[in-house]
């Protein structure tokens, strides 16, 4: 049972739950304040213990940072582009995304060996090609109770080893880099509270796709911390909180803590960090803004159908109705897929729904744990000769050093598994893509549209769903045929965790607080520079380039993951994907505006398009400056930006010209700061309807609006027969160096300026 409270309310000695502070004063036979209460979340502790400024307004500094080979290029030539002569906290910059080296030739191991060189110039850390993914190694080696970990990749999540983890663009990265903060209104913070014991068989990915289908529709705790209390917790392994605590990204919440116990203890120790840890509970009486309640003992196995991690059902429910839920989601998904459609339907035969695929990886579900049961389900069985095939990748080589010891990789692989490297591929289309037409199941983070490798532009489509590691092994037994793992009779041998921190040693350059400004930097063929961007005129005019009415965009959609991100160290080269399996004519609408533009900076005048734009806008009566006002692109997007912090998804859209996004909301806060710190207005509209593909968009006094953060902008659209339409726009609330960012013209243009 998962039962979401409509209100806040007062937790009582970490164990009873009240919805007045009457029913909290008689529980904690004291008088409650309210202001105190909300003080007692772990949460406030932390954020507290981490501000530079007033508690309403944070300015956050964090104790170390974390960035993968899609994203660390990027932050780094930002920070060197804005003054950076060292790194001034801890900061592990990983090798797990790009992985695959041959894609592009030699430019993805040129970005690995320019990341080891600047670990020695700027003093960070370096993890070798295969060695862990990037939160696998987090875990090990930097997390730690009452710590604030940075991160350039969404799913950094380590709450349940006691630190507040947050996944943003590169932008923010590169403020801490420069000895800035993080600047963010205080979150509010929701209990999620855990009671009971899953039953065997039930995985963490049960739990964590359970808790997305209840919260994500309904906005729930999007931009919150869940907090993690209850008595729930402490029968909970480690690795078992920590593939529920990573999948909180795919709730659209900001972070995520847990309270800790000797188990969190004893996690540190092994990994040989004792130190680490402290105790971390709420106080005795303790205000939350809301409570997810779940009752661990009802919670059944899980799939999350296409296209995304909410869209939940149990196994069981999924086969009782298959035809028709398997209709409904083929529906639902052919609505928002252009080009190939999902054919799901025809899974559906011989008594039973039949896949083709199976993956357990990265830091959801490469656990050792998870593993292990996996092992356990197939010890001495064989997934067969036919259409399935099983992969594994565990999250890190010390687990996988340990898989091995212990024989469950040897289960894995004579039951005809592959044991794979240390590698996030499957999880955003890099790795094992499966066949067009297939159904893939995984034990991953996302199964958002594309994700798996799909280009229905191209006319390729395949489904993914989302299983834990214990159904995805159930379902390897019968040969394809999906089945719940409480289904069958398994003893789970849950073996003890014995790590070597000796395989880090040996491989991992450690840096850090011995920087050597020297050192030079290694330079591949395809790293360049950020191109210059204009700082943001008195007035703008924008062309709308694209016009998506989906009720969600995702990151991936803004600029597609997989193979395109070979590129990503290249502005210009990686901007030709933008919004390319979406809409494959953006690119070269926002190239022709942003051609007008170039050609006006060079004094060629405007085209005639733009003249009769500039023309119709005199003759309603607005006054206008041609020569001095910045012409660029912008797209419109219901509610863009769910899912990956990828900074790309909005610096490709800048290095296309881009200069402003239209939008009734965003998906998540990390998308927009991507956008306000490449220097792109992060417009909301009220009534998308005033607008459609290809009109103009003309904002008189914007750069004065932005800088007094006014609440509503008036805006003029100017459609092709001349017409022009009041109506008004907003940017939501900036904070000052926001304001500044966006009139700048960019971050990078910020620090130069200032």
């Amino acid at each position: 049972m998962i039962r979401l409270y409509d209100t806040g309310i007062y937790l009582v000695n970490g164990a009873d739950i009240c919805v007045d502070a009457a029913e909290a004063a008689q529980k904690a036979g004291r008088p409650v304040d309210k202001d105190e209460a909300v003080r007692g979340t772990i949460a406030y502790g932390i954020l507290k213990a981490h501000n530079t400024g007033d508690m309403e307004n944070l300015r956050l500094k964090f104790d170390s940072m974390t960035s993968h080979d899609i994203t660390y290029v990027g932050i780094i030539q930002t920070a060197r582009a804005s003054g950076m002569t060292a790194f001034p906290l801890p900061y592990a910059l990983t090798n797990c995304h790009n992985s695959l080296c041959a894609v592009g030739g030699t430019i993805n191991e040129d970005d690995h060996k320019f990341a080891l060189s600047c670990a020695h110039k700027y003093g960070g850390i370096y993890v070798p090609t295969n060695m862990a993914n990037i939160h696998s190694y987090n875990r090990e080696a930097m997390a730690g109770c009452g710590r604030m970990i940075l991160g350039s990749d969404s799913h950094t999540r380590y709450g349940a080893i006691g630190t507040m983890a947050v996944g943003e663009g590169g932008g923010e990265l590169a403020k801490q880099l420069v000895g800035r903060t993080y600047d963010f209104a205080r979150p509010g913070v929701v209990a999620v509270y855990l009671t009971g014991s899953p039953k065997p068989g039930v995985g963490p990915h049960d739990v964590a796709l359970a808790i997305c289908g209840a919260v994500y529709k309904n906005g729930y705790v999007k931009n919150k911390v869940m907090e993690f209390v209850g008595p729930g917790v402490a029968g909970l392994s480690m690795e078992y909180r920590n593939a529920v605590d990573v999948m909180t990204t795919e709730t659209t919440c900001w972070s995520s803590i847990w309270v800790t116990d000797q188990k969190t203890k004893d996690y540190l120790t092994i990994h040989g960090r004792p130190e680490a840890y402290k105790e971390l509970k709420p106080a005795d009486v303790t205000w939350y803004d809301g409570c997810v309640y779940i009752d661990l003992s009802t919670v059944e196995c899980t799939i999350a159908m296409p296209m995304h991690p909410s869209n939940t059902f149990t196994i069981h429910e999924l086969l009782a109705n298959a035809q028709d839920i398997l209709h409904e989601v083929q529906e639902a998904a052919n609505k928002q897929l252009r080009g190939a459609k999902l054919e799901i339907e025809s899974k559906y035969h011989d008594g039973g729904i039949w896949v083709e695929q199976g993956e357990i990886a990265g830091c959801s579900g490469g656990t050792f744990d998870n593993i292990c049961a996996a092992a356990d389900i197939l010890r001495g069985k064989s997934i067969g000769n036919g259409a399935f095939s099983l992969s594994i990748y565990p999250g890190s080589m010390p687990a996988l050093a340990e898989l091995i010891r212990n024989g469950r990789a040897s289960d894995l692989i004579a039951a005809g598994a592959l044991m794979r490297e240390c590698f996030c591929g499957p999880c955003f289309g890099a790795g094992d893509c499966p066949a067009n037409g297939e159904f893939s199941i995984r034990h991953t983070t996302r199964n958002f549209p594309n994700r798996e490798g799909s280009k229905p532009n191209e006319g390729q489509m395949s489904a993914v769903a989302l299983m834990d590691a214990r159904s995805i092994a159930a379902t390897a037994a019968n040969g394809g045929k999906l089945t719940a793992a409480t289904d069958l009779d398994v003893e789970y041998t849950n073996p003890e965790y014995h790590y070597d921190a000796g395989i880090y040693a040996k491989r991992v350059y450690d840096g850090w607080g011995h920087p050597e400004p020297d050192h030079p930097l290694k330079f591949g063929p395809n790293i360049k520079d950020w191109p210059e961007q204009p700082a943001l005129t008195d007035d703008l005019l924008v062309k709308l380039c694209s016009y998506i009415t989906d009720p969600v965009t995702t990151t991936d959609e803004l600029i597609p993951s997989g193979e395109t991100s070979a590129y990503r160290s290249n502005p210009e080269r990686l901007s030709e994907f933008a919004l390319s399996r979406r809409d494959p004519q953006y690119v070269g609408r926002s190239k022709a505006v942003r051609q007008i533009e170039r050609d006006r900076q060079a004094g060629k005048g405007l085209t005639d398009e733009v003249k009769a734009v500039y023309a119709a806008l005199e003759k309603a009566g607005l006054k206008t400056d041609p020569e001095g006002t910045d012409l660029g692109s912008a797209i419109f997007a219901n509610m863009p930006g769910d899912g990956s912090a990828r900074e790309q998804a909005a610096s490709c859209q800048r290095v296309m010209g881009a200069s402003a996004n239209f939008a009734k909301q965003y998906a998540t806060k990390r998308y927009r700061s991507n956008c306000i710190n490449w220097g792109m207005v992060p417009f909301l509209v009220e009534d998308p309807s005033v607008f459609e593909l290809g009109d103009y968009v003309f904002v008189p006094g914007v750069r004065k609006a932005v800088l007094d953060n006014a609440d509503s902008i008036p805006a003029y659209v100017v459609k092709p027969d001349g017409t022009v339409k009041p109506f008004n726009v907003s940017t939501g609330p900036l904070t000052e160096p926001e304001r500044q960012i966006i009139a700048d013209g960019c971050l990078i243009n910020y620090y130069r300026n200032h």
